[in-house]
């Protein structure tokens, strides 16, 4: 049991890494006065959210917040 508490401790220390640094890559919410200029470009993207590189960060920071929930939820058990 030793050594699964390891390697879960190991992937639960990979997934906090990660997971800071994909946040990080987010951009703001703010788009402050150019955003407010290109609204039909910003209705274009938010059509297309899904399949840029910001819609596959936040499926990317949903996905591991929930790994970082179950591996804090599994390694606080005392198995």
């Amino acid at each position: 049991m030793g050594i699964l508490r390891t390697v879960l401790t190991v992937l639960f220390v990979l997934v906090c890494i990660v997971i800071t640094i994909v946040v990080l890559l987010q951009e703001g919410k703010s788009a402050g006065l150019s955003g407010s200029i290109s609204g039909a470009a910003e209705s274009y993207w938010g059509k297309n959210k899904g399949r840029s590189m910001e819609g596959k960060l936040e499926k990317m920071t949903k996905i591991l917040a929930i790994a970082f929930f179950i591996f804090a939820i599994v390694l606080n058990l005392n198995f």
